[in-house]
């Protein structure tokens, strides 16, 4: 015997009200990235074609790199994020904690650099930071000084109470202390020279660890600091005020903060995919290596020589970057944080 008609339209009607927010969530990627100048340039250069080519609608939600991954780690269980955007410290965690899915094969990524390939395919380098020195070129000039030229100035004693680095648990800091250990003959692996130096002949002239972008900025535009640690693409932006900072890429080398974009696992949202290939693609690089300065890891985008000033650009500063074992780091970085919160800071 058939149902009645009533039921049948109840029942029709209920199959409708559920197929709705499935269809709607088609239509709709989430990603989760920084904020700020990168949000905005992402917002109004970077997203519109690429929404406008596929039909849909990015929701994007700003936050730092342990933002974002603390963010993923309490939504294992039912993801709420497509594409997620960090710092390769904090996404290489992500991956061993199985939060990104697999990368599907695609010809761009041929053209990437190795620096851009991580182990296991399930992220791709998006740009390359590098953290270098910068220093307050008018201030040097009046003082008569060189400028800096080695991981080492930062223990000359003429920059007693000018020098701003930010702490262990940013990013920058880590370099710096790695960077520190191989003047001494270490490594990630042999962390003890690092800690030594910073001790014994760097904290002294340490002003501030300083951690925020803004409070790093006014320091130096105030003239408090005159030297510091920090990435191309934060020199680079302060250098576009028209304040007078360049950014040194130290002889020893400077250090690779890659910025990484990964499929989150349990989302299967081919939009995913689409999205982690159109960013890397060398029009989106070239976009974003203009506007904020992230150094491009597609071999076939091309800049001026204007436009490349400052950032890693090119296969000769891009692959000679310094690569962190973050296999190894990640899992003792606690242990260093505690360690330098006792013996440098404390």
């Amino acid at each position: 015997m058939s149902k009645p008609r009533s039921a049948l339209l109840a029942s029709a009607a209920m199959s409708l009200v559920w197929a709705i927010p499935a269809s709607a969530q088609d239509n709709v990627l989430y990603v989760a990235a920084y904020g700020g100048s990168y949000e905005e340039l992402m917002r109004q250069q970077v997203f519109p074609a690429f929404e406008q080519e596929h039909g849909v609608r990015i929701e994007y939600t700003a936050g730092n790199s342990t933002d974002t991954l603390a963010r993923l780690v309490a939504t294992r269980s039912s993801p709420q994020i497509d594409v997620a955007i960090m710092d390769d410290g904090p996404a290489y965690q992500a991956i061993a904690l199985g939060l990104c899915g697999d990368l599907e094969a695609a010809p761009v990524y041929d053209d990437l650099y190795d620096m851009a390939k991580i182990s296991g395919n399930q992220a791709v380098g998006l740009g390359a930071v590098a953290t270098g020195l910068m220093y307050n070129t008018q201030y040097f000039e009046e003082q008569g000084w060189e400028p800096p030229t080695s991981w080492a100035d930062l223990k000359d004693p003429k920059f007693a109470g000018k020098l701003v680095i930010p702490p262990l648990s940013n990013t920058y800091g880590l370099h710096a202390l790695v960077m520190q250990a191989e003047l001494g003959g270490g490594d990630e692996r042999n962390i003890d020279p690092g800690f030594e130096a910073f001790v014994n002949e760097i904290d002294a002239n340490v002003l501030a660890y300083e951690a925020s972008p803004g409070q790093m900025t006014a320091l130096f535009q105030s003239g408090q600091a005159v030297l510091g640690v920090w990435g191309s693409a934060r020199v680079n932006s302060l250098a576009n005020t028209g304040f007078p900072v360049e950014m040194v890429y130290p002889q020893e080398g400077a250090v690779s903060l890659g910025i990484v974009g990964c499929p989150v696992a349990g989302r299967d949202n081919p939009l995913a995919q689409q999205l982690l290939q159109y960013l890397v693609s060398p029009e989106v690089q070239e976009t974003v290596a203009r506007g904020y300065g992230y150094g491009p890891v597609n071999r076939n985008a091309s800049l001026t020589e204007e436009e490349a000033e400052g950032i890693p650009y090119g296969p000769e500063q891009v692959g000679q970057l310094r690569v962190i074992d973050w296999d190894y780091v990640n899992p003792v970085r606690e242990e260093w944080n505690t360690r330098w919160t006792r013996e440098v800071e404390g």
